[in-house]
Order: structure tokens, then C-alpha cells, then sequence
């Protein structure tokens, strides 16, 4: 029979022996700007882009951006303790919603909801986030489906384990009938809503899915540093290259992980763990630590326009761990090194007044606004005002 006690007791031990200390190698890793300037410097990079409030679309930025734009606002209220950016906020995503029907099957808009619902207590916003989680739950595996090989809303068969490793809890990538993608961009923001719907309403049926699907990207997708892979082809197992590692997908493993090891400190390994690889031990940045993925000004695609979801995911586990001070200080460090780079090596002061940042954070600055690249540098500044 299984010593559950020594297994516990080895847990422990390999959390504390984690390696939270901060790379010597890492560009300025500290900031001596304070709280309320910092504020100040968030506060007027909104001011930059403009909303469309019967929309919600955000001035130069494709619609899933934009969703994340408006949660970055919505964060920064939270993080302050303001409303200053309400308004703008909850305008843009009821008319978002009240827009479009199921078009948030990527559930970018129902994570801005939530964060506004956090931020202002709105009810109404917590109705858009559970009705995006309800629609989305359509599209994913359940162990019912993995068992029967199945799934009522595809009309394929699927493979219900792949590596050995069940399929429940992966999400498909897109609605259609015939689409075969699960991906962990789509498990990573259902599993990370499920676990804040979870913690918001009390009902335990949210929190069961949003295990479920962090154990999928746990079990069956990611490498061997554990940094989250892409996807999973649910008819064949056949599944993206091994180098398709993005910011963005570790990002939201790394929020979701979060929510449920504040419950639960089963997941406080995983969660360290994890945080450790995607900040020391990742493809995406220098050296000197500073993120050199979607480093385009000119094209704007999903590795610009998300990059900085890492930043937002390493900041909630920041939030939820004041007491173990060595993984905050890191989570602090390696945001600090991504917005001193963007604050002297990536802007541009314009004449007009305002900051304009590159999607390439080394530098140097734009020559003009990108909407983009302050798209990339928001949830940076933002998470900076509440670790500073």
C-alpha cells in the first residue's frame, strides 16, 4: 500500500527545493517608480486607443484583442481600488455581447467579464461570462465522450486517450462540425473561467471542469519542462510541432493553476513549477529575460497580440502567494524586466503627449502609434502597478 505520507512529505520537499532565486543575467530587474506614477503611466496608456462602446472593438486591434484590452482596463480598477475606466468597460461589453450570439467560442470576451464583474460587482457581467462558459462546454470532451469515442457537436470520432492519457477535458479549438483541434489556448481559458466562476458563485460543477481541463494540459500537453504545447488532433492524436511553445498558452495554464491552488494545495507544485519554467527556463525571451516573441510592429497576429496573457497569468499567481515572498519576488522581477525594457528601450514619446510602444521589446521605439504594440505593453504596466 502507498505511504501517502512520505509521498506527502516528498511533495513538500520538491516545492521548497524549487529554484525561485532571480537570473543574474536578467536586464533591471527592479523598479524604483512608484505605486500611484506608475498608475498614472497605466492610466494614460488607455487614454491611447479608443473604444467603441456599442461594439466593444478597440481602435486598430482585431475583436479577440480587444477583449483583452478591456480586461487589462477592468484589471487596473481591481488592482487600484478605482472606477475610473468603469464606464468605458462595462458599455463596451454589453454591447459586445448584446452584438454578437456564441461568438465567444475563444471565451477572450468572457474573461474581460469576469475581470470587470471582479473589478465592479456588476451581476450582469457575471451572466456574460457563465452563458460564454455554458456555450463553450458544448465543445468540450467530457469522460463520457473519451469513454464512447464521441462527442455530439463533432461528427468524427475521437480518440478518447492519446499517449496514453484521457482526452476529457480539452476543448475543441473551433465550433464547427468538423474541426478536429483541441487546443490549450481554448482548455487554458475555459479551465482558468471554470475556476473563477467557481470561486465567484460556489458551485463546485465549474471548479470540477476547470480540473479537468488543467489535468488535459497537465497530462497531455505539455513538454518536458512543462511549458504548455499548442494542440492535440482529437481524431488521430497527431499533434502540433514541438517548438509551436507560446507565451500565451502558458500564460492561461498558469492563471487557471492559480484560482485552484489558492483552494487546493495539491496544485501548489504544479503551479511553482510551472511559473519557474515559463519565466527561467523558456524559448520566448533573452538571456537578459526580456520577451522577444511577436516582436513585429508591422504585422499583428496572435504572438503580439497575447504575449503579454503570460504577464497576466504570472500576476494572478503573484496576487495569491503573498506568503511565499521567494516566488513573488521572482514573478515581480521578471515583470519589472519586461517594462523597463518597454519604458527605455521600446517607446517612443510622441509629440502629442503620449507613449507609444514596439511589439519588440529590446527596442528600439515606434516611429508612430501601433495599437498592438500598447496592446502588448498593457497588462505589463498594469501588473506592475499592483507588484510594485
Amino acid at each position: 500500500m502507498l505511504n501517502t505520507a512520505w509521498v506527502a512529505l516528498a511533495l513538500a520537499g520538491f516545492a521548497a527545493a524549487q529554484d525561485f532565486s532571480i537570473p543574474s543575467a536578467w536586464r533591471d530587474p527592479s523598479t524604483s517608480t512608484s505605486e500611484a506614477d506608475l498608475a498614472t503611466d497605466a492610466q494614460n496608456l488607455v487614454g491611447t486607443l479608443s473604444v467603441d462602446s456599442s461594439n466593444g472593438g478597440v481602435q486598430g486591434l482585431g475583436y479577440w484583442q480587444s477583449a483583452n484590452w478591456l480586461s487589462a482596463l477592468a484589471n487596473l480598477d481591481h488592482f487600484t481600488g478605482q472606477t475610473t475606466n468603469q464606464q468605458t468597460v462595462t458599455d463596451a461589453l454589453n454591447g459586445a455581447f448584446a452584438s454578437y450570439t456564441d461568438f465567444d467560442q475563444y471565451q477572450w470576451w468572457a474573461t474581460a467579464a469576469y475581470y470587470a464583474y471582479r473589478a465592479y460587482g456588476d451581476e450582469n457581467l457575471l451572466d456574460h461570462a457563465i452563458a460564454t462558459w455554458q456555450h463553450v462546454s458544448n465543445y468540450v470532451i467530457t469522460s463520457a465522450d473519451a469513454s464512447s469515442g464521441s462527442i455530439s457537436t463533432k461528427n468524427f470520432s475521437i480518440e478518447g486517450s492519446c499517449n496514453g492519457q484521457s482526452m476529457a477535458g480539452g476543448v475543441f479549438w473551433r465550433p464547427t462540425d468538423d474541426d478536429t483541434s483541441v487546443n490549450t489556448i481554448t482548455t487554458g481559458l475555459y479551465a482558468a473561467l471554470s475556476a473563477f466562476l467557481g470561486e465567484a458563485t460556489g458551485d463546485s460543477t465549474y471548479t470540477t471542469a476547470a480540473v479537468a481541463s488543467a489535468n488535459w494540459i497537465k497530462n497531455v500537453n505539455t513538454n518536458s519542462a512543462g511549458l504548455a504545447l499548442d494542440s492535440v488532433d482529437a481524431s488521430d492524436c497527431s499533434r502540433s510541432d514541438a517548438s509551436w511553445i507560446f507565451t500565451y498558452n502558458t500564460g492561461k495554464y498558469i492563471e487557471g493553476l492559480s484560482v485552484l491552488a489558492a483552494s487546493d494545495s495539491s496544485w501548489t507544485s504544479l503551479l511553482e513549477n510551472t511559473i519557474v519554467a515559463a519565466t527561467k527556463d523558456s524559448p520566448w525571451q533573452g538571456s537578459d529575460g526580456v520577451i522577444t516573441e511577436g516582436s513585429s510592429d508591422s504585422t499583428d497576429n496572435d504572438d503580439v497580440g497575447f504575449k503579454s496573457v503570460l504577464i497576466r497569468g504570472l500576476h494572478e499567481a503573484w496576487a495569491r502567494n503573498t506568503g511565499n515572498g521567494d516566488l513573488t519576488a521572482l514573478v515581480e522581477a521578471y515583470t519589472d524586466v519586461q517594462w523597463n525594457a518597454l519604458a527605455s528601450l521600446a517607446s517612443t514619446q510622441s509629440g502629442n503627449g503620449q507613449t507609444w510602444f514596439s511589439t519588440n521589446w529590446p527596442g528600439p521605439g515606434p516611429s508612430a502609434l501601433i495599437a498592438w504594440g500598447q496592446l502588448a505593453a498593457i497588462d505589463v504596466l498594469v501588473s506592475a502597478v499592483d507588484e510594485n
